[in-house]
């Protein structure tokens, strides 16, 4: 979807088309900005921005609170009519999902244009789509021809297609580790397709070898519909990193409610077991602190992030917060094929 939140309350609150619009959190230090509409982006203002900063960059931005329930009700409506066309369906977040179609007769594209003309039809938003062979590119390709509209990688235009793209637009690269590539010398993936695993793996460790692949364009995992799933999770990577304790437990809460708004929609707060906090530091190194028993509460995560930042003294560039599913009654072992 096209700035979600942002676009729910401009649809319902007319007054505000045309203005520079964000949702998320107080004036204060404290508050962070959850999204902004295209207007707002036009200011250099980003989710995840304290409100203080976006407020500077834009003295007449709009800042509205939260209302998590109205969009938790307007992502029912579209995931229903997902669900109209494939039962491989997996959720990434309120706004946006995974759809494996390749069951289907109809070529993406032309099916992609009748998703999106439901939803406008239904809701009075506007979605933007991807359609591509794996999950990665169907992401960048999401993001190609944003707001309203669709962009679709063939298999045959991988390969050149993945030669021209900037290094930042693969998945776990953000803005720090871009300019790092930068310093290199590196800054498409054609140009980080002549490293070599070894040079991927001293450089940032596990993470390189993912890189070596997905700089190819290839993504192997598997589109994951809701009842298999074993956790759900929201993260955010950061701008700028984080340096103290301070700054990261003020992201806890907005990360906290688009979690827990995202498995109300699931259904599946009953089969909670364990929850988890994941920790991306300066260096690229990740740790995850997990704890079953705990509450489902803003507290719980809290303590388990104080935990996590005990194991390294570096900055933070990312911090995700999760759960992770028993298994459903009369659930099976079997995998759904995806092609």
């Amino acid at each position: 979807m096209d700035c979600f939140y942002a676009a729910i309350e401009v649809r319902d609150k007319p007054e505000l088309a045309g203005q520079p619009v964000a949702v998320g959190g107080a004036r204060d230090r404290r508050g962070v900005l959850t999204t902004c509409n295209y207007e707002a982006r036009k200011f250099g203002i980003r989710s995840a921005m304290p409100t203080f900063q976006a407020l500077q960059r834009c003295r007449d931005l709009i800042v509205v609170p939260t209302r998590f329930e109205v969009y938790r009700r307007e992502a029912a409506k579209i995931r229903e009519i997902l669900f109209r066309f494939t039962s491989l369906v997996e959720p990434l977040s309120l706004d946006e999902a995974f759809l494996d179609v390749s069951g289907r007769e109809e070529e993406p594209s032309k099916l992609a244009e009748h998703i999106r003309g439901l939803i406008f039809q239904d809701t009075a938003l506007t979605a933007s789509a991807g359609i591509a062979p794996n999950k990665m590119l169907a992401k960048i390709a999401s993001d190609w021809n944003k707001p309203n509209g669709q962009f679709e990688i063939r298999p045959e235009d991988i390969a050149e297609f993945m030669k021209q793209l900037p290094v930042r637009k693969l998945w776990g690269i953000g803005p720090k580790s871009a300019e790092r590539f930068q310093r290199l010398g590196i800054q498409t993936c054609g140009e980080l397709q002549q490293c070599s695993r070894i040079q991927l793996h001293e450089w940032f460790g596990k993470f390189g070898l993912e890189l070596f692949l997905l700089c190819r364009g290839d993504d192997r995992r598997e589109v994951t519909p809701d009842r298999e799933r074993k956790s759900l999770s929201t993260e955010r990577t950061f701008t700028i990193n984080l340096t103290s304790v301070a700054q990261c437990e003020s992201r806890v809460p907005d990360l906290f409610e688009e979690m827990m708004a995202d498995l109300k929609a699931t259904g599946a707060e009953h089969r909670v077991k364990s929850l988890f906090v994941k920790i991306r530091f300066a260096d690229f190194t990740r740790t995850t602190v997990e704890r079953s028993g705990l509450p489902l509460a803003i507290e719980s995560f809290l303590r388990l992030l104080r935990h996590g930042l005990q194991r390294k003294q570096l900055a933070v560039r990312l911090l995700g917060l999760g759960v992770r599913f028993s298994e459903a009654p009369g659930e099976t072992k079997s995998q759904l094929e995806f092609f």
